[in-house]
């Protein structure tokens, strides 16, 4: 809106005092549609962006339509247009955001993820809804959910319309024969009109919505490993074999997203190594190191730590650990998960990156 103002300020004031001191003849009168169009076309002309794709489409026929329909404006009529034009905008005091989308973006915190959602469905039927723009900004594990359980044409024009970053995000998460399948049908939505692609689009934004709101922003095999990451070996093992009774697929999923400390040689980089070394207290680390002592796959860790960091500083760890001598296990398992906390912080600040496990 303040291009548009500045672009309308540039008309002369020589002229504008012509017309209102009467000095020139009296302009025509337009209707509002007329207004609307001379204002458009004069925006236009003097190069200003406006973003009229953003209204409904019955607007934008209806005005294309008047401007269409008209030829040629006097120099009064249109400082006059302007003018009455700029006068509004000063009258302005608040102006709201247009759109279901935008009114939310304000209110965000202040409103129930209920009430959001019934706001959504509401407005996901609503005439000149583009449904594509809240679409291509939803996150891509969410995007993902839909697309594994559409048809490979609704997926296909699905990633025709989000960006190709985003898009090549997806595909690359997805089974390869699904990913061909999809992406061989994107070679043939080229004559799909605009308006089916909006029908699609509302009608995945109509499935997103009627799922109810989540309590727990994780799912629960990432709760259910992150309490066992941190409880005693024991306490785990135990628990994990009662999983694999009831459920075997859940016990798998829960055994791969644990990360404790027999896991850090297969899943932390060597390279980042040193970075762990330096978030985590010398004390907690040798004692750490001194509980995994004698212990098959704990002591495997502590070689991979000592093996990653510089001789002079292994050394020491190594003396200070000889001289540490035996730890009880509460202090050890206290220790260990110290060190595991710490790399999980890592991995959250992005200083770390965990080498994911492929399935067989």
């Amino acid at each position: 809106m303040m291009e548009e103002g500045q672009a309308l300020a540039r008309i002369t004031p020589a002229r504008r005092m012509m017309t209102l001191a009467g000095e020139a003849p009296l302009p025509r009168v337009l209707s509002a549609r007329q207004k609307a169009a001379v204002i458009v076309r004069y925006l236009i002309a003097e190069g200003a962006k406006i973003p009229l794709a953003q209204l409904p489409d019955h607007m934008q026929q209806a005005l294309a339509e008047q401007m269409g329909a008209m030829r040629l404006v006097d120099r009064q009529t249109l400082d006059a247009v302007v003018a009455e034009f700029l006068a509004e905008l000063d009258s302005v005091g608040l102006a709201f955001p247009g759109g279901i989308e935008g009114v939310l973006s304000v209110m965000d915190g202040h409103i129930s993820q209920s009430a959001a959602s019934r706001l959504r469905r509401k407005a996901g039927v609503s005439a000149g809804t583009d449904p594509w723009e809240r679409l291509t900004a939803l996150p891509v594990p969410q995007l993902l959910a839909v697309i594994e359980e559409e048809a490979v044409e609704v997926a296909a024009v699905v990633m025709s319309k989000l960006p190709v970053a985003k898009a090549a995000d997806m595909l690359g998460r997805l089974p390869g024969e699904r990913a061909r399948r999809i992406a061989f049908a994107v070679s043939l939505t080229g004559n799909i009109d605009p308006e089916t692609v909006r029908r699609i689009g509302l009608a995945i934004l109509a499935q997103i919505d009627s799922q109810p709101p989540r309590a727990f922003d994780t799912g629960p095999v990432e709760r259910v490993g992150a309490i066992l990451n941190v409880s005693p070996a024991l306490t785990r093992e135990e628990v994990l074999q009662g999983l694999e009774a009831e459920d075997a697929g859940f016990a798998e999923k829960v055994r791969r997203a644990i990360f404790t400390w027999v896991h850090i040689p297969a899943r932390i980089p060597p390279r980042d190594v040193p970075k762990i070394i330096r978030m985590v207290d010398q004390v907690r680390l040798v004692a750490a190191m001194a509980f995994a002592a004698g212990k098959p796959g704990m002591e495997e860790t502590t070689e991979f730590i000592l093996s990653n960091i510089s001789q002079r500083m292994a050394q020491g760890l190594r003396e200070e650990v000889a001289a540490r001598g035996k730890v009880k296990e509460k202090e050890g398992e206290e220790a260990m998960n110290l060190i595991i906390g710490a790399i999980r912080e890592l991995e959250a600040s992005g200083e770390v990156v965990m080498v994911v496990e492929e399935e067989e």
